[in-house]
């Protein structure tokens, strides 16, 4: 093993091979790939909603069932989203590809359960649970955007891995 090898601090290749066959052949991926951008769309029309409220002081409830729905395709797309690591990568949770994306979610969720919870009890008036809502959706916004980096890393280490068109094989040693 060569002095190179144990200094490198390159993070390699986000999938082997095998890994993303797997993805490739995963019907996770594709709810995934749907869960993804309704969840965001949930989340813009919650936002506007709960600016609205914040701003005119109307539609408090439009905004608190908003964030909910807004917390229910956040629990869908994790609870989804772990079944696919488990198949791509052989852990429900922290494989070494989304090893961080995974923790941050740990605080995203945290952040829309303790909305639910401070929801339920009303241990907020609603000024606070907007302001835990905004909080849990800037940790949201964060969280996307590691997920966003991820899949344009993918995108890029696919395009790098597939063969060029036109493209002579490498000659047998």
């Amino acid at each position: 093993m060569s002095s190179r090898r144990s200094t490198d601090r390159s993070p390699g290749p986000l999938y082997t091979a095998e890994e993303r066959r797997r993805r490739d052949a995963s019907p996770w991926t594709v709810v995934q790939g749907v869960l993804a951008p309704v969840q965001f769309l949930v989340f813009a029309v919650s936002l506007v909603l709960i600016a609205r409220y914040l701003v005119t002081g109307t539609g408090l409830a439009a905004a608190n069932l908003s964030v909910v729905a807004k917390t229910a395709t956040l629990y869908a797309i994790m609870v989804t989203g772990s079944i696919w690591e488990k198949q791509v990568f052989g852990r429900y949770l922290f494989a070494r590809p989304f090893f961080w994306e995974d923790v941050f979610s740990m605080a995203v969720l945290a952040l829309h359960t303790a909305y639910l919870v401070a929801y339920a009890y009303a241990l907020l008036p609603p000024a606070g649970l907007m302001a835990l809502a905004l909080a849990a959706y800037a940790a949201y916004l964060v969280n996307a955007g590691q997920f966003l980096w991820k899949l344009r890393q993918a995108r890029l280490q696919g395009a790098a891995a597939a063969p060029r068109a036109g493209a002579l094989p490498e000659p047998a040693p």
